[in-house]
């Protein structure tokens, strides 16, 4: 048994104290080890960073300790019967995926707090938490003789705790499929118990549908931190972490983008944390953990947050027809989705999804928008290729039989396989353009299953003329008394004349300039028309003769074809939840 303490003697100092307790066993020395990265969040972190003081006891002395890596220091237990490693951890980074201390609470991530001993990650592990007066905690694991039971580090690492007085949460409870679910809030807002909890509990019931049940027969626990503007979520195998701006409850948009991260990370229980790609779990905790499928781990995932809402009545046919139209748009407007496929972005994950920076969208593609968009192209393939019988549905439930249940991770040639097994057909040449490859996307030749196309028309004129407006093609943001240039989009007139992140934009046509100035100039030009900018690059001052382009205005709307057959009716009635 590897039996842990927290403890947090003063929160206001923004820190714990950790200890480990473990028998030698014989053994010469121990290395004790904290993972680089958190499960869920592809990014190598460093959480060892945070790390300090760290010694090791044993018998009533003091042990001799070394670092043998950034992440691993190594124990000589000469002879102890017990071994006692303790150390202090900083937690000052609110996020789902790191630690956070203060006054008020204290959320404690294990994968970035608890180190494990190398070569006993399949043991049993405990935790006991000390806590200031009137703090109480809410994890999900099994409390059995006063500590809470993980049946190894795996399950520790994927058991946040959230800790502290009942003054600064509130704790809410709902029954869902026959099981109670908890959730716990901090923080201060809108948060309106009376709304929130019935509309989670229609999520966790469509969502359960998809595979008959839930994977669980007891408590799931909600953690939700309410903040200034931060938003993420974090899966967990009975829980997850949720943060969102404070003021998400009431204003119809931002309640639905709740209600999208909810649905988002509680699919992740069935598509990640039971679902497992090829390469995520057992997971290596000391370096990147490399697979081509988030596009399927995370943006599918994303597609059917969406759905959920559908069939959940949370939003209506028209509103999600109209989301899903804005995210073909959106995908559209990115010149990263001609230069990077979705395999490749899934890939590059741990160099390049969480560090954006300014020539993102036009080296990238988010492995969360295209895969989106991927997943609702193929399930439409499915049912039309099936003629209504099969779905993506069955493709989520035959990985869940087929593979979690028989203790088996998926390739990427599995996933294919199964699409392919409930099409009825070849979906090879879908893979390799889209998938593999960085083809455009056909839409119309997947929303005509369901009795659908996508208008792009331009915005017209009263006269039927397509309405022109000048593009420059960079954004701009005023920094204090500078404007700045910020991303600047790939094959635009600012990309292709010479103008770059980062520069300063003194004057346009030689008079000094702001960002509402420049914008309001910009809307009097023409396409064709010629602009002389005074910028600032570095501390060289010097003038660039831009030439702006146009572009046609446009929207993205679905729409319906204007002759159905019965097949079509049938295959939209079943994918959007509509009766009649």
């Amino acid at each position: 048994m590897n039996a842990y303490t927290f403890r947090i003697p003063q929160p206001e100092a923004r820190r714990i104290e950790v200890d480990l307790q473990i028998e030698p066993r014989g053994a010469e020395t121990l290395d004790v080890r904290l993972p680089v990265w958190t499960p869920g969040s592809y990014l190598v972190r460093e959480h060892q960073r945070h790390v300090d003081g760290l010694r090791a006891q044993g018998d009533g002395r003091d042990l001799p300790v070394e670092k043998v890596d950034k992440q691993t220091w190594r124990v000589r237990p000469q002879g102890a019967r017990t071994v006692r490693v303790s150390y202090r951890l900083h937690c000052f980074e609110l996020t789902v995926r790191t630690n956070h201390v203060d006054g008020t609470h204290a959320f404690l991530n294990p994968s970035a707090s608890a180190a494990f001993v190398v070569g006993r990650e399949n043991e049993a592990c405990s935790v006991r938490v000390q806590l200031p007066p009137e703090w109480r905690a809410w994890v999900a694991l099994p409390f059995e003789d006063g500590a809470w039971k993980a049946q190894d580090y795996d399950e520790l690492a994927d058991s946040p705790f959230e800790c502290g007085p009942l003054s600064s949460h509130s704790a809410h409870t709902f029954t869902a499929q026959g099981v109670e679910h908890e959730l716990v809030v901090w923080g201060r807002g809108d948060f309106d118990a009376l709304r929130v909890l019935p509309d989670l509990a229609k999520i966790v019931d469509g969502e359960a549908a998809v595979f008959g049940g839930l994977p669980y027969g007891e408590r799931y626990l909600f953690i939700l931190h309410l903040n200034d503007k931060g938003r993420g979520g974090l899966e967990h195998r009975r829980s997850c972490a949720l943060v969102v701006p404070r003021f998400s409850f009431v204003q119809k948009s931002a309640y639905e983008d709740f209600l999208l991260l909810v649905a988002h990370e509680f699919f992740h229980l069935w598509n990640v944390k039971r679902i497992r790609p090829d390469a995520l779990g057992p997971f290596d905790y000391t370096q990147e953990n490399y697979t081509k499928l988030l596009w399927v781990a995370e943006g599918i995932t994303d597609y059917y947050a969406d759905v959920a809402l559908r069939r959940a009545g949370l939003v209506t046919e028209e509103e999600f027809l109209t989301a899903a139209a804005r995210s073909f748009q959106n995908l559209q407007n990115t010149p990263g989705r001609l230069v990077q496929s979705a395999e490749e972005s899934s890939f590059d994950s741990w160099i390049k999804y969480y560090r954006q920076d300014e020539n993102s969208i036009n080296s990238q593609v988010s492995y969360y928008d295209k895969g989106a968009i991927l997943g609702l192209l193929l399930d439409l393939q499915i049912r039309q290729r099936s003629h209504g019988s099969k779905s993506l549905d069955d493709v989520m439930r035959y990985l869940y039989t087929s593979f979690f249940k028989q203790n088996r991770n998926y390739t990427p040639a599995d996933f294919q396989k199964t699409c392919e097994l409930m099409a009825g057909s070849s979906l090879e040449e879908f893979f390799a353009k889209y998938v593999r490859g960085k083809d455009e996307l056909d839409y119309n030749l997947a929303l005509a299953a369901a009795g659908l196309r996508l208008e792009t028309g331009a915005t017209t004129t009263e006269g039927g003329k397509p309405v022109q407006k000048v593009f420059f093609g960079a954004e701009l943001e005023q920094n204090e008394d500078r404007l700045m240039v910020g991303r600047v989009y790939a094959g635009s007139p600012a990309y292709e004349q010479g103008l770059n992140t980062g520069d300063q934009i003194v004057a346009l046509n030689n008079m000094r300039v702001t960002a509402d100035f420049f914008n309001a100039r910009l809307a009097e030009r023409k396409p064709g028309d010629l602009i002389n900018l005074t910028i600032f690059r570095f501390d060289d001052l010097s003038t660039l003769l831009i030439k702006l382009g146009g572009r046609t205005e446009g929207t993205y709307k679905i729409v319906a074809l204007p002759t159905q057959t019965e097949l079509q009716k049938q295959i939209y009635r079943a994918w959007l939840g509509t009766r009649a």
